[in-house]
């Protein structure tokens, strides 16, 4: 189904995080959908004008069936949602990048949602020993080693200051990508019309406060992105201008998988704003 201009619903999960804050920037701006919902813990605040554009559904994920009005009577949804193991420890990380990804899924799908669109990560693989790369890849074992001194942080991958040692950062890496495979499988399974996943290499992304070590690996991966650019990184941006491209025009199949190269080139055909 492709999405009419100004018509049909949509909601957002994660629209906190980088990518998310992109897409609702562009589903505004673009005006596709005549209902936008957030659906979060929190609201957000997004300024008057966003503001008076949107739905904010506040719901609690650990009840989320008691949620279930929230997910009713969309087209389209986007899921965003994720965090480190840092900041929820591995049962936190595991709840909200698997248990709340696939419970949102298949309410969703229940209240009528015919395509779903998920961010997932390069590397993605259910199969894999590690725990993130069954739930988000090892992106950061495949830099140079200037830039291993950083650690990275779903979902796909943003820059972030160290916040362990290397070894247990690429170690964490490694388990995200276990678990993002397992939550393809398990959203794959809800039976969408359409189910579309996003596998992005390093997500570049502006911050209002960049620090230091963010700084210089945002430069590094700028001056790669010149001579490999589609191989390790994207901007947040082209991530949410793909995102629109595939619902106006959804691909044939009930299942896509994007990887880093048809991402870039996607949000290339969709035109920036102001362009």
């Amino acid at each position: 189904m492709a999405a009419a201009a100004g018509g049909g619903s949509c909601f957002v999960l994660g629209a906190s995080g980088q990518t998310g804050r992109a897409l609702l920037r562009e589903l505004l701006a673009r005006r596709l959908f005549a209902r936008v919902t957030l659906v979060g813990r929190r609201r957000l605040s997004l300024g008057e004008e966003a503001e008076a554009a949107v739905e904010q559904a506040v719901v609690d994920f650990e009840r989320l069936s008691e949620h279930a009005a929230a997910f009713q009577g969309h087209d389209v949804g986007f899921c965003c949602l994720g965090t480190t193991r840092a900041e929820a420890g591995e049962a936190g990380f595991v709840r909200v990048d698997r248990d709340y990804v696939v419970q949102a899924a298949e309410l969703a799908r229940a209240g009528g949602c015919r395509h779903f669109v998920l961010q997932s990560s390069r590397g993605a693989n259910r199969h894999s020993g590690f725990l993130y790369l069954r739930v988000k890849p090892p992106t950061s074992a495949r830099l140079p080693a200037v830039c291993q001194h950083l650690a990275l942080r779903p979902p796909g991958w943003t820059w972030c200051p160290l916040e362990r040692p290397v070894a247990v950062s690429v170690m964490v890496a490694r388990v995200r990508c276990c678990l993002t495979g397992e939550v393809e499988d398990l959203v794959q399974a809800v039976g969408f019309d359409h189910c579309t996943i996003f596998r992005p290499a390093v997500l570049l992304c502006k911050r209002e406060e960049s620090r230091p070590a963010e700084w210089v690996a945002q430069k590094f991966l700028g001056v790669v992105a010149r001579v490999f650019p589609t191989a390790y990184s994207v901007p947040v941006e082209t991530v949410a201008r793909a995102m629109v491209a595939i619902v106006l025009q959804p691909g044939e199949g009930k299942v896509e998988v994007l990887e880093n190269k048809t991402i870039h080139e996607l949000g290339k055909a969709v035109p920036q704003q102001g362009t």
